[in-house]
């Protein structure tokens, strides 16, 4: 089985190789094939739709094409499609999801444009790159389900975040906050009812080992098996 994953793929960029490690780590587990297949936002076409049976969102923003990006992943909420985003990935999902949910057509990165007047993913005022942190999952959600307790630590590789003035906002429909750190800032979000929509502002992969497979990685990849088979 092949799994797409969206992004600028650079060898030198750690979180890519532990990408790759973390998807083959977790196929180990399961006793199945699957090879990573990288591509860039650049070359997104609704062919690739057809031909992959699950989509993660990699680390390593600005994308080429952002608007292809958010193409992709509004095709995977709509059509229960598995999606993953992590870092920057997770990013584009809450913008995705602001712009065609909430009606916020403005909604931007400040990666893209700083001095954008709605600012949904804004940069942190600490970087967060390099930092392990505690997160609080909610009781009940899927991403908890999937951890098996609601405390983990992760690691992280980002400067940019949701914005705490939208917060709330965010927080009111299926797309839900489901992870938070100690300052109650949004760091994991899920659609609960879809086969797998999770995004985690930390880098999952990057905590991943043979040994001791990542349990979102893990589930990721069994929700692609399953689609694949249905």
């Amino acid at each position: 089985m092949e799994i797409a994953i969206i992004g600028e793929y650079s060898p030198q960029f750690e979180p890519h190789q532990k990408t790759n490690d973390a998807v083959r780590h977790s196929a180990n587990a399961l006793g199945i094939e699957v090879v990573p297949r990288w591509i860039s936002t650049s070359t997104l076409t609704e062919q690739i739709r057809v031909d992959y049976p699950a989509f993660w969102i990699a680390p390593g923003s600005p994308y080429q094409d952002m608007q292809a990006t958010l193409d992709l992943i509004r095709f995977c909420r709509t059509e229960s499609i598995p999606c993953f985003g992590t870092c920057g990935g997770f990013q584009h999902m809450v913008i995705e999801y602001a712009r065609n949910i909430l009606g916020l057509a403005d909604a931007e990165h400040a990666e893209y444009d700083p001095y954008a007047s709605r600012l949904i993913v804004s940069r942190l005022a600490c970087s967060l790159v390099g930092r392990e942190m505690e997160i609080t999952l909610a009781h009940g959600s899927k991403t908890a389900q999937i951890y098996q307790k609601e405390k983990t630590h992760e690691h992280y590789y980002c400067n940019f975040g949701v914005n705490p003035s939208y917060a709330e906002t965010l927080s009111g429909g299926a797309f839900r906050r489901v992870g938070s750190d100690s300052e109650g800032e949004i760091r994991v979000m899920e659609i609960y009812g879809h086969p797998f929509y999770i995004g985690t502002l930390y880098v999952p992969q990057a905590r991943s080992t043979f040994d001791q497979p990542h349990p979102l990685v893990t589930a990721f990849i069994v929700a692609a098996k399953k689609n694949k088979n249905s």
